[in-house]
């Protein structure tokens, strides 16, 4: 099938298949069949026609940001990505979009999310007023065990600052029907993003920003499996955390 998202882009800024072939080093019929035929160049190719047109790489081929296909290890493990940064914020937008009766968020702060989707909180706003529950669990910027991993990975206090934010980014779902909001104050060994029976695993790695680490993306098959350990240790650290404060800003 045509690339049309490839074909707009090039020509709102002008791009000629053979324009762009020079630009990026290419033959012009292999831009011609990225256009016609939907061919999906080699990743470093496709990330320099990104920048050299002005778009998201992503938007233009999907099929670059998919994780490299797990190996037999468990059969809940659907794939891998390197870094966290490799995944477009779609993604978790998608999950949550499609939850139906579980959204669970475990980290210490996450801005990226709101930063990258200003609509996550109607989201989990519209998602809660169709009978999915909501819980999410942001650190408390107080903890020494957020102090310290601000140190560990040489960010100082803005690891505080970002956690805060996080409080306000979710204080409008304060009262919400549906959602939970707490803090709490762990060590946290991974990130944890559920919808339903898909849970997306930021594993942390010492002295490395979250958006370095790697994340797998698992789905539930049985019981007692992968998914139930991280689903289960969520649970455990839900147990400690302290329900928000304050009233929502309408």
């Amino acid at each position: 099938m045509p690339n049309e998202r490839l074909r707009a882009a090039m020509a709102a800024r002008g791009w000629t298949h053979a324009g762009l072939a020079a630009r990026v080093d290419v033959d012009p019929k292999s831009v011609e069949r990225w256009v016609n035929l939907g061919r999906v160049p080699r990743r470093g190719t496709a990330f320099r026609v990104a920048e050299a047109i002005g778009e998201d790489v992503y938007a233009l081929w999907p099929a670059l940001r998919q994780a490299r296909a797990a190996r037999a290890v468990s059969p809940e493990l659907v794939g891998l990505f390197e870094q966290r940064a490799e995944l477009p914020v779609s993604v978790f937008a998608d999950l949550f979009t499609q939850a139906v009766e579980h959204i669970d968020v475990l980290v210490y702060a996450a801005v990226f999310l709101h930063e990258s989707y200003p609509r996550l909180t109607e989201v989990l706003r519209e998602r809660a007023a169709e009978g999915c529950s909501v819980r999410i669990a942001v650190g408390d910027a107080d903890s020494p065990n957020i102090r310290q991993r601000g140190e560990e990975e040489r960010f100082g206090h803005g690891i505080e600052s970002r956690c805060r934010l996080a409080v306000e980014h979710y204080r409008p779902l304060l009262g919400v029907p549906g959602v939970e909001l707490r803090t709490h104050g762990t060590t946290l060994y991974n990130s944890l993003y559920r919808a339903d029976d898909q849970l997306l695993v930021n594993a942390h790695v010492w002295g490395t920003n979250a958006y370095r680490a790697p994340v797998w993306h698992l789905r539930r098959c049985d019981k007692g499996g992968l998914f139930d350990t991280y689903a289960e240790s969520f649970d455990a650290v839900w147990r400690t955390a302290t329900p928000m404060e304050g009233h929502a800003d309408r």
